[in-house]
């Protein structure tokens, strides 16, 4: 769920995460990036693919917390927090929008480690599969892979 997008002269953070409907938190996780100056013209980053197609939007209501919203749509917290780039423990605003899992598809944030053969394993689909419904396929920690169930 995941594509490959080449910085140009004039990108920051912002403009890209605004263009692939995403936040600059996200962006910053994703490509281990810790600092906006830590990008430049040229540089490759990851960047989401298609949110649209898996997930949607949720604007953070006074007294929400991501264990209350999860429990609202049926999810589990923890891959709540992971998609939106957040912990648990992580203080959330009214007004914050954050990506909802569409409900028909099977989600699996990767960990250090993970081969193709096992998140195909998990999914209990084949490779090809796998590999089909996710097009973009890095493997690096955290990427978020979606297969229907």
């Amino acid at each position: 769920m995941y594509d490959k997008y080449t910085l140009k002269e004039k990108d920051t953070l912002k403009s890209v995460a605004d263009k692939f409907g995403t936040s600059v938190e996200v962006l910053k996780s994703i490509n281990n990036i810790y600092f906006d100056t830590d990008i430049r013209q040229g540089m490759d980053i990851i960047v989401p693919q298609n949110k649209q197609q898996y997930f949607n939007y949720y604007t953070i209501e006074a007294g929400d917390s991501l264990y209350k919203i999860a429990q609202r749509y049926n999810i589990n917290p923890t891959l709540l927090a992971s998609l939106n780039g957040l912990n648990m423990s992580d203080y959330i605003y009214p007004n914050q929008e954050i990506l909802i899992p569409k409900s028909g598809y099977s989600y699996y944030i990767t960990a250090e480690g993970d081969t193709l053969d096992t998140v195909a394993d998990m999914f209990k689909i084949s490779k090809e599969k796998l590999i089909d419904e996710n097009k973009t396929i890095y493997l690096l920690k955290d990427q978020v892979l979606v297969t229907k169930r």
